[in-house]
């Protein structure tokens, strides 16, 4: 005659189980949409910041004839950035901007420091995210 095995605390071990894969993925895919949203918000903050540049620097050297190699730094006050991409100002980071050139561009950069992902499975290879839009120019 067959004993029947005592079947309590099965479901919840099956719960565990199965809820520590699924809330790994559910945190991956939302930290991985928090990395998604930041990197299009530095592409737009650097695409305003070459916009600025242009405005305020290119198109003056240009018109005077000058090199407009000059141009480096920062052209957005810190009222626009926020206009332009607030995400950035989540959790009290701080977006910065900059303008390098060399070489025939002028380099806009965007980036976040201080941003980290959530998930130690990325390790660090996502953290401190930028993006950059270049403008040629002839020297």
């Amino acid at each position: 005659m067959m004993r029947k095995l005592d079947q309590r605390g099965v479901a919840a071990f099956e719960f565990c189980l199965v809820a520590v894969v699924f809330f790994t993925l559910v945190f991956a895919i939302f930290d991985l949409g928090r990395y998604a949203i930041t990197m299009q918000s530095l592409r737009h903050l650097a695409g305003a910041g070459a916009r600025a540049m242009m405005i305020q620097c290119y198109t003056p050297a240009v018109i005077s004839n000058n090199s407009p190699s000059g141009c480096t730094g920062d052209y957005l006050s810190s009222t626009q950035k926020q206009d332009v991409a607030p995400f950035l100002y989540a959790g009290g980071l701080s977006p910065t901007v900059a303008t390098t050139s060399g070489g025939g561009m002028l380099t806009v950069t965007a980036s976040q420091p201080g941003f980290a992902m959530m998930m130690p499975i990325w390790g660090t290879s996502l953290n401190a995210p930028q993006a950059s839009t270049q403008v040629p120019f002839s020297p």
